[in-house]
């Protein structure tokens, strides 16, 4: 697997791994938004307003779901 910095920063390298299935594997998750699971993974207490709003706006969207699958 080779890879390199999306951003410009010049970082880069490459890895051989056993098969394509666990290069594959590590590819994807490395390649992803830390932003995405913000709320999910923030500390208990200190982010709890954060946490609750991701929890909320999941089950909004949720919803919003099942509703235009109804239709």
């Amino acid at each position: 697997m080779l890879w390199s910095c999306e951003r410009g920063c010049g970082a880069g390298g490459s890895k051989e791994y056993a098969s394509s299935t666990d290069a594959a594997r590590y590819a994807s998750a490395f390649d992803r938004e830390d932003r995405a699971e913000l709320g999910r993974r923030a500390p208990l207490l200190g982010l709890f307003p954060l946490r609750l709003w991701w929890t909320l706006r999941r089950r909004e969207e949720d919803a919003a779901e099942r509703r235009s699958a109804r239709r």
